[in-house]
């Protein structure tokens, strides 16, 4: 076993759940993160990151800001800001937009951008504490701008509502497009997550981005399975965002969020531990505890990973703790089984084997079998 496969298998917080993740960049950070607590991971790119560095429409716009210093430049990403002043060293004219943006109110949005932007040799006129777009649009109007040249430092999408509400307030507008979202060059991995999502063959998806959301969920659009993804993303699937900026098209779509209070990958991390442990069904078996999880059992806290065929069995039983339940009944939520009622034996003895403790399941004869809660402990069927 290879080191990535024994940290998805040790106990953690978030051993015996799958998580999806849709980030490209960062991702291997968050990858790890999550595995070091004990997920398994699905990692599918939503998008990819093409930089503009030899794009004539953003010569011309860095061009134009040299020539005539607009009143405001608003610098929305760190990657996108390096990437622009990375861009003009190569074009030669580094220099020269270095020194126009020292003399221009500049606005960062948060403290990474921040950070690129003292990098640069910068100081920055402010920067919000939320990292919110909307609190920088707040405070432009607040100050008036009509009349008022602004540059925009594009993140990856248009931001139309942004540019549309400027220039509605009577600002001239410029946009800096540094980089743009495209959809993947491998959709296999993102279409994989997209069926795993519609089976809830994963149990949580993690956006890092709101451009990687939208294109989820365009991609589930064009492969007709819009609705069944989002009938998963608004019942068990959970949908961990970094932030409120990046749940707007899941939330556009009626889909509950869950954020961090920082808006960071680690924070993130720590949200999924607490939220998908809260989600497991525990239960008083035999005289063991048996904490049901998404792919996987935790026995006395230790996870025993379960094959689907028996995590469909598992859960049915679960469904209707200490009631027995006919195998026609399980035969049905046996996926591929057919009508041999055989098959849910041959299941059950592994569903058995995996959880390695003799006596969790009892078999009733002639009629199927029931989980053996402990005495006193016989909750109503769901």
């Amino acid at each position: 076993m290879d080191d990535d496969a024994a940290t998805e298998t040790a106990t953690g917080p978030l051993s015996g759940f799958t998580v999806g993740v849709t980030a490209a960049r960062r991702a291997d950070e968050l990858i790890a993160l999550l595995r070091r607590r004990g997920a398994t991971v699905l990692h599918a790119p939503a998008l990819r990151i093409v930089p503009l560095a030899d794009d004539g429409e953003l010569m011309a716009a860095t061009k134009e800001l040299i020539l005539r210093t607009p009143d405001v430049v608003v610098a929305t990403t760190a990657i996108g800001f390096r990437g622009w002043i990375e861009a003009a060293d190569g074009w030669g004219i580094g220099e020269e937009l270095l020194e126009r943006l020292r003399t221009t109110e500049l606005l960062a949005r948060g403290p990474k951008v921040k950070g690129a932007v003292r990098a640069a040799g910068l100081v920055e006129s402010w920067s919000p504490r939320s990292e919110s777009l909307a609190e920088v649009l707040d405070r432009l109007l607040d100050g008036g701008v009509a009349g008022r040249r602004i540059a925009l430092q594009l993140h990856g999408e248009p931001l139309p509502g942004f540019v549309e509400t400027l220039r509605a307030g009577g600002a001239e507008v410029v946009v800096v497009p540094v980089y743009r979202w495209m959809p993947p060059q491998d959709l296999g991995p993102l279409d994989r997550l997209l069926d795993a999502v519609a089976t809830g063959g994963v149990d949580a998806v993690t956006f890092t981005s709101a451009p990687a959301a939208a294109s989820l969920l365009s991609r589930a659009g064009e492969r007709g399975m819009r609705e069944a993804v989002l009938e998963a993303l608004r019942g068990d699937v959970l949908s961990a965002c970094v932030g409120p900026v990046t749940a707007l098209p899941l939330q556009g779509e009626g889909v509950a969020t869950v954020q961090p209070e920082r808006f960071r990958i680690g924070p993130l991390v720590q949200v999924l531990c607490r939220e998908l442990p809260g989600r497991a069904r525990v239960l008083p078996v035999a005289g063991h505890r048996l904490e049901i999880r998404g792919h996987g059992v935790l026995v006395d806290g230790e996870l025993r990973p379960v094959p689907p065929a028996g995590m469909a069995l598992l859960d049915a039983l679960a469904r209707r703790p200490g009631w027995v339940v006919a195998r026609a009944d399980l035969l049905r939520v046996l996926p591929g089984a057919g009508r041999d009622e055989h098959a849910v034996e041959t299941a059950m003895a592994r569903l058995r084997a995996a959880l390695g403790v003799p006596r969790l399941i009892q078999t009733v004869v002639k009629r199927g079998y029931r989980l053996s809660l402990d005495p006193g402990h016989v909750p109503p069927a769901v």
